[in-house]
Order: C-alpha cells, then structure tokens, then sequence
C-alpha cells in the first residue's frame, strides 16, 4: 500500500525541520532537504504502522492546496511504501485459531515443527509472490 501526505518544510541553521500535520505530533529534520524527506518520511510511515498495529484506520491525507505553511515554509508530498516499511519494521503479532486434520497434526508435532513459523513462512511467500507480481 502507497500512501501519500502532505509535509510541511521549515529551513534552519541546523538543516531542515518536516512537518506531517494529517499526523498528529508527526515531525523530523534533516541537516540537507534529502535527508529531510528522508526523515519525515520514515517518521510518517512509523506513526502510521502504528496505527495499523493498533487496528485503527489510516489518516487521510489533506489535499495539498489545503496545507499552509507558516512564512518561510514550503509544502512538498512524501510517498509512503506502507509495505516495504511494514516488512522491515512491523513487529504487532495477531494470534490466529487454525484446524488442520488430526493425522497431519500427529506428523507435525512429531517431528516438533513451529505450526507458527510454517504458517508464517507460507503467508510471507504468498504475500512476496503475489507483490512480485504486482
């Protein structure tokens, strides 16, 4: 999932400050403007996997013209890949129930696999295949 928001840019002796305001509280910095939106970047893809964790839904972002700046600042876009972010980063496990017949669980356990990590392993080739495809 590609996200995008506006980000307000306030330059500084020490660099660049960024500001995500569909984000509350959602600010960075960066010595140069590429590390800026760097920064800012990886911060509002923080906030929002948080939210995502959290089961709770996803700000939408403002339309441009409708962000103003204080004097002195600029507004650019910041692209989020909420999935590359979330592969590397996310970290929230969710507890799943699952029912596979009694001969295949008897094999399993008997050869101690982590029903777990092989759900886990299956899903994430799954998610790659499919993504790859994309």
């Amino acid at each position: 999932m590609k996200l995008t928001y506006p980000a307000i840019f306030y330059e500084g002796e020490g660099g660049y400050a960024v500001e995500v305001p569909d984000l509350s509280g959602c600010v960075s910095g960066g010595a140069s403007l590429a590390e800026a939106i760097i920064m800012g970047t990886d911060a509002a893809s923080g906030w929002v996997l948080t939210e995502l964790e959290d089961g709770k839904p996803v700000p939408k972002a403002s339309p441009v013209e409708a962000v103003h700046p204080d004097p002195g600042g600029f507004v650019s876009i910041l692209v989020l890949d909420m999935d590359a972010y979330t592969e590397k980063y996310g970290s929230k496990a969710v507890r799943k129930n699952l029912t596979i017949p009694a001969w295949l669980n008897t094999f399993a356990e008997g050869r101690h696999i982590n029903f777990s990590q092989v759900l886990q392993d299956s899903l994430t080739a799954i998610y790659k295949r499919e993504n790859a495809a994309s």
